[in-house]
């Protein structure tokens, strides 16, 4: 048990991340940060009890607070720490049912808001209509309400589980915890059902929270294409008609007094726009002071997207004139009038290659534009910058409508280390990102000198274009975005970069690829391959005796979402630049109808092997230097002379082989794939050669390894892991206990390297 002390408002632990300690208040509060939701957790509670592996929220200091921290993980941990002690015993009992129903009160909470949410929202456009058709005033169109349906929720509270809970905490909270408190095995089973229950109402949580942030536009918004502007727009013609319109001003009171108590609104966006409403002069309106055309000007109106000429809209933004707007339509619309557009003809290959130069060129000269006045952007323009999409035409009405609503809610497809191709590219431009390397393995600088050397540009341009930010912008354009939007794709011969109706064949929502998909797919497989994103890296220290010391650091991957409907995922770079401690890069295709889970463990296990390579340099397959890559290596190449494989074995690898065209790579990542689904649940798919490497460099974490070590094919090998694991456990302490001896701070980096040999 490690005593910390924090500072008010400091964080604990951030969601997503890996789940090491338990954390017991000691002193101070923490409070449990949802999206809006809050949880306040006082003295004994427990934090990082809901929790199996991976955060699901943020958790932050209160106050100066005091907390208790306690390794743990599975049961076993569990059970350790409350053997032998009532105290602690009786207060993780008591915390795990008051959390649980702190959490539930939340859910319930939430719930209800939703629910009522949407039948509100329903209830105010059937007003809406009613009102239209009251006083002979045409509707607008507002097609966002024919996309707005009802959570469907995955993660419930079950009704039982409320009444349960109320039961025990309004009546028999303290016969209760008696009776629990007296077995171990019951205070353990009851501390971990409490705890799954929570992981379920956190994740329902966070489920509605979606929900309610994906469509609270539809009530009110900064973009004004909502019900509230619907409204005011109505109530301006009722008043010109002069009908009264007061049941009008009823319900644009109710929207805004609604938002406010759903506490998922900016709350000085919605006193803008009601101020709006108040101050507004229908006195003007029968003076003969406006226009009759003009009723309703202060608020913007819904785009009607299939009454818009997309591509001429996109193609005028970048900076073309009428003539060039002319050809590059007459292009496409050659192109999309074919017979057959999958061709693999010559002509249409290469018509294919004419528009996919064009395209980029356009995307080009949309992005300079829009990066530098972002206020110019229009959801059209934004359409094309994060999907491909040129025209309403090439897609279908519906999927273009639901592209247009998609375009409001992009903030679900990015986080700290996911990205749009349009917010990467911001990135690249505004400096904050490295460019990519080029399908020759050249950096900007590097292909810049090549370029130099070459002859086609002289020193004096090399040196100005290094700080040339719409060079670097084109560089990425070329190179990475050109390349990986074609293999994202996933059928090369017949790839064009504009979204097309051909590849829309079900839902938008059901086929993109969000920022939540992404980060569960990579959370499931580091809970079973905890250390697949560590690095060594050097920590020093000379004054307090720690000249150069190796630790293991975990870097997250940046993950970029190209703008097509694809079916293949690439693991373009394992680090970012020369140094180790870089993020590696994975390319998605934003929308697909594959598994994300499935493409997320193949890239994961091309990313094992490219970035063993990359740390052994040219011994990356020099079996005398033992590594992932070398060892897989020898044990591919050499097959067919060793004993210890039978007969089915090694004909398994010769076909493996054939299927992967003899790529060494391609048949460790179908290995890896094994490992992960079936291997660490027992299922055995490995031969006993493969298995003995993977679990060497691939190792399960501890509560997996704990489930297999009784196991034969496991037994010799888990052991030997774990007593290596020992040994350098032993070895930190002693660095650590002298460095701190020293004057020495054991740092997070420091703490992370410790938790890395304890996972």
């Amino acid at each position: 048990m490690e005593i910390i002390k924090v500072k008010r408002d400091q964080v604990i632990a951030k969601k997503n991340d890996k789940v090491n300690y338990w954390y017991l208040v000691q002193e101070g509060t923490v409070i449990q940060k949802f999206d809006f939701s809050e949880v306040k957790f006082e003295k004994n509670a427990i934090i990082g009890i809901l929790e199996k592996d991976i955060y699901l929220c943020d958790y932050v200091a209160g106050e100066d607070t005091v907390l208790a921290a306690f390794l743990c993980g599975d049961s076993t941990y569990l059970k350790n720490i409350l053997t032998g002690q009532e105290k602690i015993r009786n207060i993780f009992l008591r915390a795990a049912i008051a959390q649980r129903h702190q959490l539930l009160c939340v859910y319930s909470e939430l719930n209800n808001k939703a629910r009522q949410f949407h039948t509100f929202v329903e209830t105010l456009y059937n007003d809406y209509t009613t009102f239209c058709n009251k006083y002979r005033i045409e509707q607008e169109s507002f097609s966002r309400i024919e996309h707005f349906n009802q959570l469907e929720m995955r993660h419930k509270a079950e009704s039982w589980e409320v009444n349960n809970s109320v039961s025990i905490m309004k009546n028999y909270m303290q016969e209760y915890l008696q009776l629990m408190g007296k077995d171990d095995g019951l205070t353990v089973g009851v501390i971990m059902e409490a705890a799954a229950q929570m992981r379920r109402f956190a994740l329902g949580i966070g489920e509605m929270e979606n929900y309610l942030s994906y469509n609270k536009d539809i009530m009110i918004s900064e973009s004004r294409n909502d019900l509230f502007a619907l409204f005011f727009n109505l109530s301006i013609k009722t008043y010109a008609k002069k009908y009264d319109i007061e049941p009008i001003v009823k319900d644009i009171n109710l929207i805004v007094q609604v938002a406010g108590k759903l506490n998922v609104y900016n709350t000085r966006m919605l006193a803008r726009r009601f101020n709006e409403f108040k101050n507004y002069d229908y006195e003007n309106i029968l003076s003969g002071g406006v226009d009759a055309e003009a009723l309703g000007v202060n608020v913007r109106k819904e785009i009607d997207i299939t009454a818009e000429d997309c591509m001429t809209h996109i193609l005028e933004y970048a900076g073309y004139n009428d003539e060039e707007i002319d050809s590059i339509s007459e292009t496409i619309e050659s192109y999309w009038n074919l017979p057959d557009r999958m061709s693999t003809d010559n002509a249409v290959y290469a018509l294919r290659r004419k528009i996919s130069s064009v395209y980029y060129e356009i995307y080009y000269k949309v992005f300079m534009h829009a990066v530098k006045d972002e206020s110019t952007l229009t959801p059209i323009l934004e359409m094309f910058l994060n999907f491909g999409f040129m025209d309403m035409s090439f897609v279908g009405e519906e999927h273009a409508q639901a592209l247009y609503e998609l375009s409001a809610h992009l903030d679900i497809c990015r986080s700290e280390h996911i990205f749009t191709i349009y917010e990467w590219l911001k990135c690249i431009y505004n400096g904050e990102k490295d460019t990519s390397k080029n399908e020759f393995d050249m950096d900007y600088n590097e292909y810049l000198a090549d370029m130099e050397k070459s002859g086609k540009i002289t020193a004096e341009q090399m040196k100005s274009y290094q700080q040339d930010r719409e060079k670097m912008v084109e560089y990425e354009i070329n190179n990475m975005f050109t390349s990986v939007n074609k293999v994202t794709y996933g059928r090369i011969t017949t790839f064009c970069p504009i979204l097309s109706d051909y590849d829309l064949n079900s839902a938008i929502e059901k086929m993109l690829v969000t920022a939540d998909k992404l980060e569960n797919a990579i959370n499931e497989i580091r809970k079973i391959d905890y250390s697949i994103f560590y690095r060594e890296v050097m920590f020093s220290d000379t004054e307090k005796g720690i000249n150069c010391e190796r630790i293991m650091k975990e870097v997250l991957p940046d993950i970029i979402l190209m703008p097509n409907v694809g079916s293949r995922v690439i693991m373009w770079q394992e680090t970012s630049g020369k140094k180790s401690d870089t993020p590696g890069r994975f390319m998605f295709p934003i929308f697909t109808m594959s598994d994300v889970n499935d493409l997320m463990l193949e890239v994961m296990g091309a990313f094992r092997w490219e970035l063993c390579r990359r740390i052994q340099g040219i011994h990356w397959n020099d079996v005398r230097d033992k590594s992932l890559t070398a060892e897989y290596c020898s044990y591919i190449q050499f097959y067919s002379k060793n004993h210890e494989l039978s007969a089915d074995a090694k004909e398994k690898i010769k076909t493996a082989l054939a299927r992967a065209k003899n790529n060494y790579r391609e048949v460790f990542v179908k290995d890896y794939i094994n490992w992960i689904n079936y291997e660490s649940n027992g299922s055995f798919r490995l031969n006993k050669i493969a298995r003995d490497i993977l679990v060497r460099y691939c190792p399960f974490a501890k509560a997996i390894r704990h489930g297999l070590a009784t196991n034969p094919l496991y037994q010799v090998s888990i052991t030997k892991f774990e007593a290596e694991t020992e040994k350098q456990i032993k070895k930190y302490k002693t660095i650590y206990d002298r460095y701190e001896k020293a004057g020495g701070v054991i740092t997070e980096d420091l703490k992370q390297n410790m938790l890395y040999y304890q996972m």
